[in-house]
């Protein structure tokens, strides 16, 4: 049985068809089948590694937290009754998974190579949001953002959670969600036109 795809721009019915999916292969991987484990992984991977990216703001961690996450997920499935589709649960492993890592690096300074950094984050960027082809890095937008901004924006926008499900993971009203993520909208757009401006050649 194939996996079902977990494009973020798929359709609400797909999503909801693909959460029912990932659900089913959590709750029978739990019952140690090792099938439906691969496809657990591979169903809710992109999201998994999608949000770890943008809400890290470390596009070169990214691979290993969500190896972390999964590892984590694996470690306490059997605890997992499906009361919360497989993919809200491990988002909020991965949440987890991400803010442990920012402990541990707190004390320490962190270097990168600002080139394999700009490739990791260029390479890392979802498709389909206008502007962000152009070369701006959405890591370096969304750090302007403060935290409860940019994950109502990474859930709803980057992994493709509805407002309803957002707000459930996050534990706020729905309008709460959605006020957050038009006002991050609005100011990433803001960003962007400077951006835009300042990389126009001179008249």
């Amino acid at each position: 049985m194939p996996a079902p795809s977990a494009d973020r721009a798929a359709p609400g019915r797909d999503r909801a068809s693909a959460d029912v999916s990932a659900t089913a292969w959590a709750l029978a991987a739990r019952g140690g089948d090792p099938d439906a484990a691969d496809h657990f992984v591979r169903a809710l991977h992109g999201d998994v590694l999608r949000y770890v990216t943008y809400l890290s703001g470390d596009p070169q961690a990214a691979h290993d937290l969500t190896q972390d996450t999964f590892v984590r997920a694996f470690g306490s499935l059997h605890r997992y009754e499906g009361r919360a589709s497989a993919r809200t649960w491990l988002l909020a492993i991965a949440r987890r998974a991400v803010a442990d890592s920012i402990r541990r690096a707190a004390a320490r300074p962190r270097t990168a190579d600002a080139v394999d950094w700009q490739a990791a984050v260029e390479s890392s960027q979802p498709r389909g949001l206008p502007g962000f082809e152009d070369g701006v890095a959405l890591i370096d937008l969304l750090e302007s953002l403060s935290d409860e901004r940019r994950e109502a924006f990474l859930l709803t926008q980057i992994v493709g959670l509805s407002y309803e499900e957002a707000a459930g993971f996050v534990g706020c009203p729905v309008g709460t969600v959605r006020s957050r993520v038009s006002r991050a909208r609005g100011v990433l757009e803001r960003l962007l036109r400077e951006a835009e401006t300042a990389s126009a050649p001179a008249a």
